[in-house]
């Protein structure tokens, strides 16, 4: 395969950066050796070096949708910027077959003293386009922008989302062969991101090169026909998404039970056995698959909401045999809990539980007894503990837990307490799986040959 069949061609590259202890360093490195050369001394290095990428290499075909999966830090952006020529590498090369319309970074490319409009004529230059181009493409900008009279403010009044708005409609817009993004479309609301997204879509069917960074497991597999793993500065490895989604979440895990680990072994004899709230912590898995506990998987997003005279408490995720969990095996079976302090006496009470994804999807939930039935009295000061057993039946992806407590009040049901987002999990990708999409419905192919060839 030829060179003009790739889109992008990275051979070799690496990044360096040169760390100094102290500024006065800096000073020390542009003078100093210059000076040593000079009169025949040794030279001297007043840096260490850094190198965020090493030694990357690959290709990805015209019409390709590539996804970069790795940890924060592992350098994703970094080997972004340098395909896109905003950043030079220390070593190696890159080529680019065809017009790049990249969203590397909130506002990237926009002068913060000019206008949105202003702002939309500018980058359509950069990107090769003349005015002429823009101007039959402007007012399709400005409608999916949707940022109003704000167009004809300078950009440094935008929020963060009229930033993003403006500056995807104006790289979606101007027929780029290649589209890069470096999860820019994190900062929109969900509106704004399933506009975005079927956009994508339409330039992907078009033909266009879609090549981005993104933490969403789901979405690489959903949208991506190849993805790519990077850590530390390295390719990890390359292939099919699903597979390098279940590498990389088997390689995070691991790292999260190794520092487990030092935490046990650095830890006091009695409190190994049981977590800050007497839950009792997970063994260290021995198998990729296993359920265990991740102390860095916490709910950031949790909201309480007022309660009516009840308090929900310690709600958690189980597994079968009561260890505390949150990374779950695809396929296993656990059990949602969640305590229920009654501060007034009630009546008329369900309890209720949801799940939905990083995107606030209800994929699913239930309740504790069908519509227009309900618990008995509860009377002030009793203490119920809810549980809901229910099968791990998600994709690979990282999910959110609900609780809820309702009454009739008047004629309707009302919420006595409410948390939204309370426990964060998530699901492992399972090896050799045939499910697509969010949900495993326990489809079962078969193939029969009605009639063979003549």
């Amino acid at each position: 395969m030829s060179c003009d069949d790739y889109a992008i061609s990275v051979e070799g590259v690496g990044k360096c950066y040169h760390l100094y202890s102290h500024p006065s360093d800096r000073l020390k490195q542009f003078v100093l050796p210059r000076l040593a050369s000079l009169a025949g001394m040794p030279l001297r290095r007043y840096y260490r070096e850094f190198w965020a990428l090493r030694n990357i290499g690959f290709q990805v075909r015209k019409g390709d949708q590539v996804g970069i999966v790795g940890r924060n830090g592992a350098g994703k952006s970094t080997l972004l910027q340098i395909i896109c020529g905003t950043l030079a590498a220390t070593e190696g090369s890159v080529q680019v077959n065809g017009r790049v319309a990249a969203l590397l970074e909130l506002g990237a490319g926009f002068n913060p003293e000019l206008t949105g409009a202003e702002n939309v004529f500018l980058n359509g230059a950069v990107l090769g386009l003349d005015r002429q181009h823009m101007e039959q493409r402007y007012e399709r900008i400005l409608s999916f922008a949707d940022i109003g009279e704000f167009i004809g403010q300078p950009v440094k009044n935008y929020s963060s989302g009229m930033y993003m708005r403006l500056a995807f409609a104006v790289a979606a817009h101007v027929d780029p062969e290649i589209l890069v993004v470096d999860e820019a479309l994190s900062v929109g609301d969900e509106a704004f991101q399933r506009k975005c997204n079927l956009k994508i879509q339409s330039l992907r069917e078009a033909g266009a090169t879609v090549l981005f960074v993104s933490h969403s497991a789901s979405h690489v597999i959903e949208v991506c026909n190849r993805a790519l793993l990077i850590d530390k500065g390295q390719l990890v490895c390359e292939g099919e998404p699903k597979r390098i989604v279940s590498t990389y979440h088997r390689m995070i895990h691991a790292a999260a039970r190794q520092d487990l680990e030092a935490e046990v072994d650095a830890a006091p004899v009695e409190t190994i056995e049981r977590g800050k709230e007497g839950d009792v912590v997970a063994p260290l898995a021995s198998n990729d698959d296993e359920a265990f506990w991740d102390p860095g998987l916490v709910s950031t997003t949790a909201v309480d909401y007022p309660s009516l005279d009840c308090r929900i408490l310690s709600p958690r995720l189980l597994a079968r045999d009561g260890r505390k969990v949150n990374v779950l095996a695809g396929g296993g079976d656990y059990v949602y809990a969640y305590e229920v302090h009654f501060e007034a006496a009630a009546a008329a009470v369900r309890f209720g539980m949801m799940i939905r994804t990083m995107r606030g999807l209800d994929l699913g939930g239930g309740v504790s007894t069908p519509a227009g039935s309900s618990h008995d009295f509860f009377v002030r000061g009793s203490v119920v503990e809810v549980r809901f057993r229910f099968h791990a039946a998600m994709e690979a992806g990282v999910y959110f837990l609900n609780a809820g407590v309702v009454t009739i009040l008047g004629d309707e049901e009302k919420y006595l307490a409410r948390i939204v987002d309370a426990v964060m999990f998530r699901v492992l990708a399972k090896r050799d799986s045939l499910v697509t999409g969010m949900v495993d419905f326990g489809i079962s192919p078969s193939i029969a040959l009605q009639k063979a060839a003549d």
